[in-house]
């Protein structure tokens, strides 16, 4: 395997253990020390693959929206009409919040504030990449529906992501309600609101 492989690998799994020690005891309750023993590493050996705290909450961060973009956006690439492909991205979005074992995605909810500084900046930019993508998307959905447009697609879009992303303070795939069902009820819902029908 080639060293620069192995070596994001390594990342990724230190990612993923430390934004769940992250999730259990917040960012500022965790130490250095918390997440070398749960990674299993020594402090400066988890020190040698991060560098700083800091450092390692923007490396979590920054692998979600990897995360965001290897499992939603990349499968739905290729899909030419913008409605299914909105309604793909809103599916695909949820099934990421929901489930359980990427855990990251909602460090990223979390503590968002706790960066701070170029680390900051460089994310943030990223996730206005995601932003404008649906901004753009939602323009078409409405453009192709030529009907005039019921509210701003800036608007549309972060009423979407407050609605999604606020899915993992509630939801519990042990309850009543199925993932498919809550993702399929929640894209029907949003393009009511958008569009005025299903």
């Amino acid at each position: 395997m080639p060293q620069g492989v192995e070596a994001k690998q390594k990342l990724r799994e230190i990612c993923r253990i430390a934004a769940r020690v992250f999730y259990a005891k917040s960012y500022d309750g965790a130490s250095m020390q918390d997440i070398a023993e749960a990674v299993g590493l020594t402090k400066a050996g988890l020190y040698h693959h991060v560098g700083s705290k800091d450092r390692l909450l923007y490396e979590i961060q920054n692998y979600g929206m990897d995360i965001l973009e290897e499992t939603v956006l990349a499968p739905i690439k290729e899909i030419s009409d913008p409605r299914e492909k909105l309604r793909r991205t809103i599916i695909g979005h949820i099934d990421l919040i929901v489930r359980a074992r990427d855990q990251e995605i909602t460090v990223i909810l979390h503590e968002n504030r706790s960066l701070s500084g170029p680390l900051r900046k460089k994310l943030n930019a990223r996730k206005r990449g995601y932003i404008d993508y649906l901004i753009d998307l939602i323009r078409r959905v409405q453009e192709q529906s030529g009907r005039p447009p019921q509210v701003s697609p800036r608007l549309a879009t972060f009423a979407l992501l407050g609605m999604v992303n606020w899915l993992y303070q509630w939801y519990s795939a042990e309850g009543p309600v199925k993932q498919d069902e809550l993702a399929q009820a929640y894209a029907d819902f949003f393009f009511r609101g958008l569009l005025g029908a299903t």
